[in-house]
């Protein structure tokens, strides 16, 4: 349970990044808000692990930063900017489904039929909300949100295989570090110079990259480490929870009857979808052969009863 409290952090941090994104954060400087968030996340990580990428390293790092950072918090950002906070966040509650479909080829977990069922669950919350439950959904916001979806959880099943015997905050760094690099020149021949930063704008930049991204990434990966791709991604539903709520609560979005019931039907997806016991991680395995030891006596062989 340790590792599943920890691994909620990511996804409520998050679910928080939609609401600063949209509210702080300029509306028109995606490569430059992206930037900003990983290259300082990944320095800060850096100090505190202060170890090189070796060998094939350098080349994930480039590989899963592209994918889970600079590509991903593009994608997020224009989508914050583009949808209400609820909608933008509610988005990501098919990653469950996602995830463990790709996690079956590239690291040998079948999904199981109770996570499979949850994120059904999750999936049908998310269709109430959008389809019904909000009107005027901006189409490009959802595509921007949809590809974000999909682009992280590729890269984020890539890193879970991958980052087997490597050091969690370091790999975390590495992939960060890689991802901000890539957007800084692009940002720069794109969108020109900097933006010039208000006070509430750096402190929500600093929000952004220290809890939602640092914080949030290595809690993350931790997860992905010790769990089955599965039950990460049915915690990963507590985003668009997170979003739900504070859309609501602070952004004064309108919650609607069909929103009501779609955040309901999420959160049972989250609950459902946990084990009871801790036995039950490893109810599909084969029982191992039991020891000369613990091997019941024999009766002798009547044909040599030595």
């Amino acid at each position: 349970m340790r590792w599943v409290a920890l691994t909620a952090v990511a996804p409520v941090a998050w679910g928080t990044n939609y609401f600063v994104t949209h509210e702080f954060l300029p509306a028109d400087r995606p490569l430059y808000g992206a930037a900003l968030r990983a290259l300082p996340a990944g320095l800060v990580l850096l100090a505190l692990r202060r170890q090189r990428p070796r060998g094939a390293w350098w080349w994930r790092s480039a590989v899963l930063g592209l994918l889970n950072m600079s590509v991903f918090f593009v994608l997020v950002y224009a989508a914050s900017q583009l949808l209400p906070t609820s909608v933008a966040s509610t988005v990501m509650a098919v990653s469950p489904l996602t995830m463990m479909l790709i996690a079956w080829p590239l690291v040998s977990e079948r999904p199981r039929t109770a996570h499979l069922a949850c994120a059904a669950i999750g999936l049908a919350g998310v269709c109430l909300m959008l389809l019904t439950g909000t009107e005027g959904v901006s189409l490009p916001g959802v595509l921007a949100s949809t590809a974000a979806m999909l682009v992280s959880s590729f890269g984020h099943i890539l890193a879970k295989r991958w980052s087997a015997d490597t050091d969690v905050l370091a790999s975390t760094a590495w992939q960060l570090t890689a991802g901000g690099l890539f957007l800084l020149p692009v940002a720069a021949a794109v969108e020109g110079p900097p933006p010039a930063l208000s006070t509430p704008t750096l402190l929500a930049f600093g929000y952004v990259t220290l809890v939602a991204t640092a914080v949030a990434f290595a809690a993350w990966f931790t997860g992905l480490r010790h769990l089955p791709a599965g039950t990460v991604g049915l915690i990963g539903l507590l985003n668009p929870v997170t979003g739900v709520l504070l859309g609501t609560c602070v952004a004064g979005d309108a919650l609607t009857v069909q929103q009501l019931c779609g955040l309901v039907l999420v959160l049972a997806g989250v609950v459902l979808g946990q084990p009871r016991r801790a036995g039950r991680r490893d109810s599909g395995r084969v029982p191992p052969r039991p020891s000369a030891d613990e091997r019941p006596a024999q009766a002798p062989s009547p044909r040599n009863p030595l």
